[in-house]
């Protein structure tokens, strides 16, 4: 619980950060809601063209893609210190946090939040909002929570591929650029149901990046392409895959030597 009050105060302290320019902030969230609206055309022209893709409506896909997008966002806007955390070792940061009571990830975390990420989760939820109301799903409470689980194992995926990205520069100093094809990658990529980019995209969703175990076969249930009400738990699955994020950044953390500064 003093772990979680202390974080609380971390979020206030940045808010009252940014919100001293109020003005820089507004701009900044408006910024990036429009640049998030670009993402939204895209489905619509590619819709409006062809009406369908795969079986799935323009409804359908609007709604898979707000959840891949919601997902992406929240972990964005809480994990992401861990995007550049290669920056905080070669500046000598890190040695300092390494210096202090609480524990090392945990600083880390609160070292960065960005609030301005507020603005593409207003637009996520307002594509949520329309594929909730306007598609064919027989709503239940299970489909209830079978979305809320989807939302729940992207931020998890997504926060594991950040903290694998941050682990990794504990060996290299610097960070992957290759790493982001799987945050900003799936981002984009996440705007239609991973099924329709062939068997080979799915399979390296099912084994390697659990990008399918929270979006894609947990939709298909929704939208009644398949029967399997235990696709539906899938994202539980896919949260396991912070095990060996965790594990590597321990591995990483226990072999750190510094980076000079």
């Amino acid at each position: 619980m003093k772990s979680i009050d202390l974080y609380k105060k971390y979020c206030i302290i940045h808010l009252k950060c940014i919100m001293q320019h109020k003005v820089s902030f507004l701009l900044n969230t408006m910024g990036i809601f429009l640049m998030s609206f670009n993402l939204f055309l895209g489905v619509y022209f590619m819709m409006d063209r062809f009406q369908q893709v795969k079986g799935f409506s323009y409804e359908e896909v609007l709604l898979c893609f707000s959840i891949t997008l919601m997902a992406f966002t929240i972990a964005e806007l809480f994990f992401r210190s861990l995007d550049t955390f290669d920056s905080i070792i070669r500046s000598g940061e890190f040695d300092r946090i390494l210096l202090r009571p609480r524990n090392c990830l945990f600083t880390v975390l609160c070292s960065k939040i960005e609030f301005t990420r507020i603005g593409r989760l207003l637009q996520t939820l307002l594509m949520f909002a329309y594929g909730i109301s306007f598609s064919d799903i027989d709503w239940n409470p299970f489909r209830i929570m079978v979305i809320a689980l989807m939302i729940l194992g992207g931020v998890v995926v997504f926060a594991s591929i950040y903290l694998i990205f941050a682990s990794i520069c504990f060996f290299t100093l610097e960070g992957l650029e290759f790493m982001n094809v799987f945050t900003d990658g799936a981002r984009e990529y996440g705007k239609y149901p991973i099924g329709v980019y062939g068997k080979t995209v799915v399979t390296i969703c099912n084994y390697i990046v659990p990008f399918s175990l929270f979006q894609y076969y947990p939709f298909l249930y929704l939208t009644g392409k398949a029967e399997h009400a235990w696709y539906g738990l899938l994202p539980i699955a896919g949260c396991l895959f912070l095990i060996p994020a965790i594990l590597l950044w321990r591995f990483g953390l226990s072999r750190y030597q510094s980076s000079g500064s």
